[in-house]
């Protein structure tokens, strides 16, 4: 079999198109295998209709192809130009790449398949392009998968917001508990609004939860875009834990600065006793928190109230669940602890939501999962100066997309 002919099987190039010649560059660097394509026949179609047209003139474009062994593998053609009576002069598309690539789409591939577990800086350093090569190829994928992504239709929504960068700079983030499905800039109502109008009204009715934090711009977005959202805006344990948590960790600290003005430490060193799940304790440090819970202080209390707040997630029926938490509200706004009495009433203001994650058996966790993996993204990126690019790499790596070029779909 002929060069030409090895070639033109190994890179799928058929008529009109015929490899025409293949040649060994050792002068270029650690070597380059250059494989020459044309276009056989005088006639030539629009690309936008199909109509016979003339052929305007050509131009050279070389696309990086796989590597052949050791040597980089470059794919030259001399693309035709056509002229159409409707549309003007137009380049004939090549079948082995995507408009605007220079790579090949099986190259294309080789970077997402890399892009999947490592950074653009890492996959850049292997394959020896630069860092706005490889975006390019992970932007092409984005916008390639977005194109092709179903409308939504999710049944169970979970929204949270990540930090975009140190500043207060966010981005809000929908997911349906397997796949995120919307960004948005900033976390304010436009940015909620904006997705639930992406989905269809008779598909907004049939969601049936929303898990979210007690945001009020996204609390408002749902109850004006989803049917019935005052049954199906879901407040999770997660949320109501950390906030509880954070309110023992403020008793605690104002606590601590009162006892060490007495010579008093007994509260040195206590932090995440107090935060901890006590069965994550161990058998000393069980002993330990146990001798202090002993001692009358403001924490011990404030751990209490916390601690009977999570027993409240195993109920089936709604008027039990109000009743229980009704009367645990009761007791944290007379504890005289200010910052419990806060949540408290958070609490309070939130009670249908919390009993809608109760009842719904709901959770946000997926969401700060993804939220945890976007954090990620951002560290072992160094950060992300664009805005779009972070975006980008979001949808690429949780977006569930179909990412690959069209000629090697199936």
């Amino acid at each position: 079999m002929r060069d030409t002919e090895l070639y033109g099987r190994i890179l799928g190039v058929v008529a009109p198109w015929r490899v025409t010649d293949v040649e060994l560059e050792l002068e270029a660097g650690a070597g380059e295998v250059r494989v020459r394509v044309s276009w056989e026949p005088p006639e030539v179609a629009c690309p936008k209709c199909g109509a016979r047209g003339v052929r305007h003139d050509t131009r050279e474009r070389r696309w990086r192809h796989l590597d052949t062994c050791q040597y980089r593998t470059i794919l030259i053609a001399e693309v035709p130009r056509v002229r159409c009576g409707e549309h003007g002069v137009h380049q004939v598309k090549v079948p082995w790449a995507e408009e605007g690539s220079r790579f090949t789409a099986l190259f294309e591939a080789l970077v997402i398949d890399w892009l999947q577990i490592g950074t653009i800086r890492a996959v850049s350093g292997q394959l020896g392009l630069s860092w706005d090569e490889v975006d390019g190829v992970m932007q092409r994928a984005v916008q390639r998968g977005l194109r092709r992504r179903e409308q939504a239709r999710p049944k169970n929504v979970g929204v949270d917001e990540t930090s975009f960068q140190r500043r207060h700079e966010y981005v809000t983030v929908v997911s349906d508990g397997k796949h995120v499905l919307w960004l948005a800039d900033g976390r304010k109502r436009e940015a909620l609004d904006a997705f639930w109008a992406s989905v269809p009204a008779e598909a907004r009715g049939e969601v049936k939860s929303v898990a979210m934090d007690m945001w009020a711009p996204y609390i408002t977005s749902t109850q004006a875009q989803v049917p019935g959202a005052e049954d199906k805006i879901a407040f999770d344990k997660f949320h109501v834990a950390m906030h509880l948590s954070q309110a023992v960790d403020s008793v605690r600290r104002r606590e601590h600065r009162q006892l060490r003005e007495g010579g008093d430490q007994v509260l040195k060193g206590t932090k995440y006793l107090w935060l901890r799940n006590p069965e994550s304790l161990s058998a000393e440090q069980c002993e330990a928190f146990e001798a202090i819970q002993t001692r009358a202080l403001k924490t011990a209390r404030a751990w209490a109230i916390k601690e009977a707040a999570m027993e409240l997630w195993s109920f089936t029926d709604r008027a039990a669940a109000e009743k229980a938490w009704k009367g645990w509200y009761a007791w944290a706004v007379r504890c005289r602890l200010e910052p419990i009495k806060r949540v408290a009433k958070m609490v309070r203001r939130h009670l249908r939501g919390i009993i809608n994650a109760i009842l719904l058996g709901v959770t946000n966790a997926r969401a700060e999962g993804f939220n945890s993996a976007i954090q990620w993204l951002k560290s072992s990126a160094r950060g992300f100066r664009n805005r779009e690019r972070f975006r980008n790499a979001i949808y690429f790596r949780l977006g569930g997309l179909d990412l690959y070029p069209a000629s090697l779909c199936r």
